[in-house]
């Protein structure tokens, strides 16, 4: 019942900046968990930044310090801030939300995205 699209992925260089955006739908009353994922050619998917109920970040090892995460209650969005990107950040970014339906204040977290493409290369 909540469905996410991601966007915003493309081809960056090292010295550029990339903002992808993760939007959720559905008969939602609001989404305060957040997750983004990726998967590179070859490997498993793996969690880069998690954003918990709690309201506490948690971002993968290999990202801190150059990715942040923010998002949108209004607009039901959640953005991953890709700065000072590497080629290892190369692969597909996934999202899911935990969101509070309309009716009967059920939660539920949400399908699987098509996922944005991001390709890091001088």
């Amino acid at each position: 019942q909540v469905q996410v699209v991601e966007s915003g992925g493309g081809w960056v260089t090292p010295e550029e900046s990339l903002m992808l955006i993760c939007t959720a739908s559905g008969p939602i009353l609001n989404c305060d968990e957040w997750g983004w994922y990726r998967q590179a050619p070859g490997k498993q998917r793996e969690l880069v930044a998690s954003f918990g109920r709690d309201e506490k970040l948690t971002l993968a090892d290999s990202v801190k310090g150059r990715f942040a995460f923010s998002r949108d209650t209004a607009k039901w969005a959640a953005y991953l801030h890709m700065n000072f990107p590497e080629p290892e950040d190369t692969a597909d970014y996934y999202c899911n939300a935990t969101c509070t339906l309309l009716v009967g204040g059920v939660r539920r977290n949400s399908d699987w995205g098509q996922g944005t493409q991001v390709i890091v290369s001088s």
